[in-house]
């Protein structure tokens, strides 16, 4: 066959491989576009409205918004989530790297030991909530308390219930970096006399900071979303009254804020829930992507 029937063929296939393309892409796009954009359109268009069905949507402008920063409820579960979500960040990245780290040192048993950290990332968040709700409260009942009663325990209740459910799923990543790691510039720490503590800080770590970055992004990320572990384990309780008797939900995250302002007793909020939820899709795509700017300029190149 001649060089110019070859690419004639060539371009034949091209094309036909290109149309059954579009035909198999063609009902995926219309999926996306229908499920997730138009909705996404749909709810910035409605932040600016006021509206009980999105039937009877009144264009306001931006006054859903200077609602939404006036609310005391959604300032304090801005600082509330933040802090819950660094501390959950540091917490859950420390203590999966440091297992994922003894567990590629060959000890007996590590398959089990991967599985069993794991297993708890298979279940549910509501069911992880109300398991953790009667393990706490069977706890502190001999304390004459609740986590409901004390922010405080309610705090870090969340906090154990992020690490213990998060652990496993952020060591297997950790688990794939460290095991990526060139041999020979192992072997080569070791032969120049470094110690394991050099050798886990100049050579393991700044070659596992792929594994990192996508480890500290999904924590970041699911401590900022985090929603049915919250609503199952405290519900936002408890609550403080204000001088104005307006109450605050003292161990509710931002997510659950949204939640309760929408579906409250009172309509007239929900164009403000959808702005408040507006707000926090661009606060977590922003420290999402700063975060993933950051680290991946501390990744070391191949």
């Amino acid at each position: 066959m001649s060089a110019s029937k070859k690419i004639s063929a060539s371009n034949s296939r091209l094309r036909s491989l290109q149309r059954w393309g579009l035909l198999f892409l063609g009902p995926v796009v219309a999926a996306f576009i229908i499920g997730f954009v138009w909705p996404f359109i749909q709810g910035i268009y409605l932040s600016f409205c006021s509206f009980k069905l999105t039937s009877n949507a009144k264009f306001i402008g931006v006054a859903n918004y200077l609602s939404a920063f006036a609310d005391d409820s959604f300032r304090y579960s801005f600082g509330y989530t933040a802090l819950t979500a660094i501390v959950s960040l540091v917490l859950i990245n420390v203590i999966a790297f440091a297992v994922a780290y003894a567990l590629t040192q060959g000890i007996k048993g590590s398959n089990l030991y991967r599985t069993v950290f794991f297993m708890p990332n298979l279940i549910g968040g509501i069911v992880l909530g109300y398991i953790w709700s009667m393990i706490f409260d069977g706890i502190l009942s001999a304390y004459s308390t609740s986590i409901l009663l004390d922010t405080t325990l309610g705090f870090w209740g969340l906090i154990i219930l992020m690490c213990w459910q998060q652990i496993g799923y952020m060591m297997i990543i950790y688990i794939a970096g460290l095991q990526a790691v060139p041999e020979d510039m192992l072997e080569a720490a070791r032969i120049d006399g470094a110690t394991r503590w050099q050798t886990l800080t100049k050579v393991t770590i700044p070659n596992v900071m792929p594994s990192i970055t996508i480890c500290m992004f999904l924590s970041l990320t699911n401590g900022f979303k985090l929603f049915d572990q919250n609503l199952a384990l405290t519900g936002g309780l408890p609550y403080i009254i204000q001088s104005d008797g307006s109450t605050v939900n003292t161990t509710e995250m931002l997510a659950l804020n949204i939640y309760n302002t929408f579906y409250n007793s009172n309509t007239s909020m929900r164009g403000v829930a959808q702005a408040k939820a507006v707000i926090f899709f661009i606060l977590v795509a922003a420290l999402g992507l700063f975060q993933l700017a950051y680290t991946r300029k501390r990744e070391v190149q191949q």
